[in-house]
């Protein structure tokens, strides 16, 4: 596999210019698929622009300036994804990562309460000895509970960087819905109905706004409002 990409090739989620300059880093192996994510040095100069230069982000980062989920980043390429916490404490600026209505990532500046927990929902569960339930997330955690109590599709606020799971939004009625695919992605909708399917086929959630999608697309964010901070931008 090439340790190499052009900017033609960057994966369409990243809002770069493809032309102008012929290479673009390209992320490492991480909590993230490489189609899903922006590499640190990218989002640092690219994205919000807090430097200038490839040269610069990486001295940023090698000072450990940079906390992703309330973590040093070490790696100037290391993937951040949908819902990640972007921190830069001498600064005291914390943004979250989220994906617009026209599919691209976007910054969202948040408090620094908020940038203590982020949100994760669980894509499936494995079953361990002593009965123990391992949670698997969309952004690469595992956390291992003692029972099972959460569904696949369930999204947890977890507080960071402990993991400590703090709340969980099921996919039901009346909660509100982030849409990260389809038609409608960006959207925050409210959910109306859940079919769950006996097939193959994957299960679709019904919203009150009129429409449909399959729960893939379905990131639930609240229960009567949003939990997180939601830009204009992002909801419209």
């Amino acid at each position: 596999m090439s340790k190499h990409m052009k900017r033609l090739t960057t994966p369409t989620i990243i809002p770069v210019p493809r032309k102008g300059i012929v290479w673009i880093a390209k992320a490492s192996p991480g909590a993230h698929p490489i189609q899903r994510s922006v590499p640190i040095v990218v989002l640092l100069r690219d994205m919000l622009k807090i430097c200038d230069t490839s040269r610069e982000a990486r001295r940023i980062i090698g000072q450990r300036k940079i906390l992703i989920d309330g973590k040093p980043a070490r790696d100037y390429k290391i993937p951040v994804g949908l819902m990640d916490v972007i921190s830069i404490p001498e600064t005291k600026e914390y943004f979250r990562l989220l994906i617009d209505n026209k599919g691209k990532f976007q910054t969202t500046r948040i408090s620094p309460d908020e940038a203590k927990w982020k949100l994760s929902r669980i894509e499936d569960k494995t079953t361990l000895k002593k009965g123990k339930t391992q949670l698997n997330l969309h952004d690469g955690r595992n956390i291992i509970l003692d029972k099972d109590q959460y569904s696949t599709g369930t999204v947890l606020k977890i507080q960071l960087p402990s993991q400590k799971i703090l709340g969980s939004f099921d996919v039901k009625p009346g909660n509100k819905a982030y849409l990260v695919g389809g038609g409608h992605i960006g959207q925050v909708c409210e959910i109306e109905k859940h079919e769950m399917t006996r097939s193959p086929k994957p299960n679709q959630v019904s919203f009150k706004e009129g429409f449909s999608t399959i729960q893939t697309y379905v990131f639930v964010i609240g229960d009567k409002t949003p939990s997180l901070s939601i830009p204009e931008a992002v909801s419209s």
